[in-house]
């Protein structure tokens, strides 16, 4: 795998050990579909990035070397899945923030097997997202919270061999996402989706999909989701992931999923058929 590491602009071989995101988590990160050698969805990875930036009082490197790097590693017009990690940069030891240019790195992935687009398992997680609105929204390195949900489907406790994916909510109680995606029920005719102003991030896709679905933010019980009508997933890598069962509740494939998926691929044609993304 061909990755790339910077300190400011210059690239370097390895990020530095003093680096504050290793020690941390001080960063940020974007997780982009790459389609035909082409980057999905650039200016609103970026502009995430930015609000990130500006929760986190970091500088993040120029735009335009790290959209010039990106566009290298997939010059062969290949497609796959591009990661950029950007951190507040090198420090000693402490949490003081220092003034120093940002450390960042670019690697280029494979894209996601998944079994099936329309027949996905979910269950529910027992970890919880802690209720912070200073962090709500973005796409901070600190990532422990969905780490431990993972991880629950290695505990003989808690495991669920047939799941997969699983769904979090706030300390509140409140649903707030899926592990790695964001989440819209079906009720009564329209769609709905979490509140991000808690806890949680707010998806590329899931941003697409709000105007595209006219979708509601709202607060969701468990109540809610288990008795919608239709329930979907979605993220910036894997597009509209379908939901068949949820612990006891199953649901057949809906014609406004599939609707909500054709809709989707006309404005982007990564998702125009299951297999350009499976």
């Amino acid at each position: 795998m061909s990755v790339r590491v910077f300190a400011g602009s210059q690239r370097v071989d390895a990020m530095p050990v003093d680096d504050r995101g290793l020690a941390y988590g001080d960063g940020l990160f974007e997780t982009m579909l790459v389609h035909a050698g082409q980057v999905s969805w650039w200016d609103a990875h970026w502009t995430r990035l930015q609000c990130g930036a500006r929760r986190l009082r970091m500088v993040l490197p120029g735009q335009g070397q790290v959209r010039s790097e990106a566009d290298a590693l997939f010059a062969d017009g290949a497609g796959g899945v591009l990661k950029l990690i950007v951190t507040r940069g090198s420090g000693g030891r402490g949490y003081a923030p220092a003034d120093t240019p940002a450390n960042w790195m670019l690697s280029p992935h494979p894209l996601p097997i998944t079994r099936s687009r329309d027949r996905l398992s979910l269950r529910w997680c027992a970890t919880r997202l802690a209720t912070q609105p200073a962090l709500a929204g973005i796409k901070h390195c600190n990532r422990l919270e969905q780490v431990l949900a993972r991880a629950e489907w290695n505990d003989p406790a808690m495991a669920d061999t047939g799941a997969d994916e699983g769904l979090m909510r706030s300390s509140e109680g409140d649903v707030v996402c899926a592990i790695a995606a964001n989440l819209f029920v079906l009720r009564d005719g329209r769609w709905l989706t979490p509140k991000i102003d808690r806890c949680g991030v707010e998806g590329i896709c899931r941003g697409q999909l709000l105007a595209l679905l006219e979708t509601h933010e709202a607060r969701l019980s468990v109540a809610d989701v288990e008795t919608a009508d239709a329930v979907f997933l979605c993220n910036a890598v894997r597009g509209i992931l379908g939901v068949a069962r949820l612990g006891e509740r199953t649901w057949p494939s809906h014609p406004a999923v599939a609707q909500a998926r054709r809709l989707l691929a006309r404005i982007h044609p990564g998702f125009a058929t299951d297999a350009e993304i499976s």
